[in-house]
């Protein structure tokens, strides 16, 4: 063996030392102290890890997802459950006369279809306003698809042609300003003119619709949107809000947009969205899933980083999901808004770990996924099939199987 001879002021002098036994005791505590200081440094590099390691596994959006193959992993297609590349993004849950009239109008390139379908839906519900967003969604991913150019034809010209040809529609003009809204919030970014200058002009288009249809509540929901990105001032939105109170007070999807408003990352505050939210619930009529709304305002405040593990378990989350619940028991089996609030449930479900009850929500919602949270995501399938592989991988690891779980 060799060593490093320490000299009288303390510097290894780099000679081999000239004796069996030379140096050693003092080299033996030179690498004593040198062991010392690894043994040291990995246990703070153990305790940093176990510091880290939930922050990062309880990001905003993100969970850890069990590898294939793990004893853990189980098989979500034992349940019957959409292949990941089958799920829909487009809706929250099936409308089979909207997805059919979708089909009509991008392969024919005729409004008409879409004209009639809104026309015949109650202008008062939530899937008349459902449907709004859907036709403007699908107008708006066409142009982006196909920008047109030099000789070709931009994408979403039924939308146009049915302006053009019926200015004085409801319906067209209501899907026309929630092209624009979608079209200012897609392309250009908020505080900068060009979204102003967009904005500005969806604002117009909201004024015409509602001009065309005084008692459609829709017009004014879109402007919801248009305020919390212009900005309007408290006593502007207030009055916007009594418009839409008017007409349609136990609406849920124009509730929703409202909150957005008053949520700490735009124009009010945690306070103020919760006492929004709890306000409605509080005079939710029975069967509404108003109810549903103080859980909404905890997913809009939901900490960038948690580093409490029991969070998802906590009074103010369990006490939102309990509301939630009861909603969706308690409302119509049709009711349009019901899988946007099962949607939600299943993401707060599968984080508390009460696996039964997110696979209850999953047989209701499994194939569609066009809702939150999954739409915050850059791939939305592939965040809810996530959600999913962990909810059946939670449920069978506490005894459950495809046998036993109640369809």
């Amino acid at each position: 063996m060799v060593g490093v001879r320490v000299g009288e002021d303390g510097e290894a002098d780099g000679s081999f030392p000239q004796g069996r036994d030379a140096g050693w005791p003092i080299v033996g505590a030179v690498w004593f102290a040198w062991g010392m200081e690894i043994l040291w440094v990995l246990m703070a590099l153990v305790l940093l890890g176990f510091v880290l390691l939930p922050v990062l596994r309880r990001r905003r959006g993100m969970i850890e997802q069990v590898a294939p193959g793990h004893p853990d992993a189980a098989d979500p297609a034992d349940y019957g459950f959409a292949l990941e590349e089958e799920l829909d993004i487009r809706m929250p849950g099936p409308d089979q006369d909207l997805l059919d009239v979708l089909d009509v109008v991008q392969h024919t390139q005729d409004y008409r279809a879409a004209r009639q379908l809104l026309a015949g839906t109650g202008a008062e519900g939530e899937r008349r306003w459902q449907r709004v967003q859907a036709f403007a969604g699908a107008a708006s991913l066409e142009l982006r698809q196909r920008p047109g150019g030099v000789g070709q034809t931009p994408g979403g010209q039924w939308l146009r042609v049915w302006r053009a040809e019926a200015p004085k529609d409801a319906g067209g003009a209501a899907v026309h300003a929630e092209f624009l809204v979608q079209q200012a919030w897609r392309t250009s970014t908020p505080g900068t003119d060009e979204f102003r200058i967009i904005m500005e002009e969806a604002r117009a288009a909201c004024g015409d619709a509602a001009l065309f249809a005084p008692d459609d509540p829709i017009p004014h929901i879109i402007e919801l949107s248009v305020a919390r990105g212009l900005g309007y001032p408290r006593s502007d939105f207030e009055q916007l809000w009594l418009k839409i109170l008017d007409r349609a007070p136990a609406h849920m999807g124009a509730h929703l947009a409202a909150l957005h408003y008053w949520c700490e990352k735009w124009h009010g505050s945690r306070e103020l969205a919760y006492s929004f939210a709890e306000a409605a619930a509080a005079r939710a009529p029975r069967g509404s899933l108003l109810a549903a709304m103080p859980l909404f305002a905890v997913f809009e405040h939901l900490p960038e980083v948690n580093l409490v593990s029991s969070f998802y378990r906590s009074e103010v989350v369990t006490k939102a999901l309990h509301g939630a619940l009861h909603a969706v028991h308690s409302a119509r089996p049709d009711d349009p808004m019901l899988a946007h609030v099962r949607h939600l449930l299943l993401f707060f479900l599968v984080r508390a770990e009460r696996w039964a009850e997110a696979m209850n929500q999953l047989l209701h919602i499994d194939g569609h996924v066009g809702a939150l949270p999954w739409t915050l995501a850059a791939d939305p399938a592939a965040e809810f099939a996530v959600y999913r592989a962990l909810a059946v991988a939670g449920y069978e690891a506490n005894g459950g199987n495809p046998a036993t779980l109640p369809h």
